[in-house]
């Protein structure tokens, strides 16, 4: 049997149809991985923030794509379908971890700038690790929000899809969560 050669241009429409063809089905799930991977990595690790969570996290991603590849009827882009999954994966872990902790996590007894700097998969500076670890003080809806709309620059409709919240709920987080930003930060509008 000949290597199949995916072209990397190929429309995602097309790379479900090689996914769901037993034939084909492990080189276009290696394409996929490679070609998702690095957006996919980036969403879970704002939300967990641990490199080795995230591995795990992006991990169980894959796996639940792979198991239910033949189920994914295109109602939504692939892609949307993709951070639906990471998404909701990132937030179990997140759960679990909660759960598991005997002491409440307080900014006290966790400082997320300082983890995420002396991380060393982490290669940003300082006022980086600052401003992520106030978008990790916002409230669960407005954090994916903001991190959604600011990072990913994805547009409200697929954020919509992706976090089964209205169109408007979503422009009213995205606001509220700029503002608060702006308080924990001590950004005043003018600095805008």
């Amino acid at each position: 049997m000949a290597m199949l050669e995916i072209p990397q241009n190929v429309p995602d429409e097309e790379l479900v149809e090689l996914l769901q063809t037993e034939e084909y089905r492990e080189e276009a799930f290696a394409f996929l991985m490679d070609r998702y991977s690095p957006k996919l990595y980036n969403v879970v690790r704002r939300i967990v923030h641990r490199h080795e969570d995230t591995d795990d996290v992006l991990q169980s991603t894959f796996i639940k794509v792979w198991k239910n590849i033949n189920t994914f009827r295109g109602d939504s882009k692939l892609s949307t379908w993709m951070y639906t999954i990471a998404t909701n994966e990132a937030l179990s872990h997140i759960r679990r971890e909660r759960r598991g902790r005997k002491v409440p996590l307080t900014t006290e007894e966790y400082d997320l700038s300082e983890t995420l700097v002396s991380d060393p998969y982490f290669d940003g500076s300082k006022a980086e690790a600052d401003f992520l670890a106030a978008i990790d003080q916002l409230p669960e809806k407005q954090k994916l929000t903001f991190e959604y709309r600011y990072f990913e620059e994805l547009p409200y409709k697929e954020i919509a899809e992706i976090t089964g919240t209205s169109e408007g709920a979503l422009k009213a987080n995205y606001h509220h969560a700029v503002k608060k930003l702006q308080n924990f930060l001590n950004i005043s509008e003018e600095e805008d």
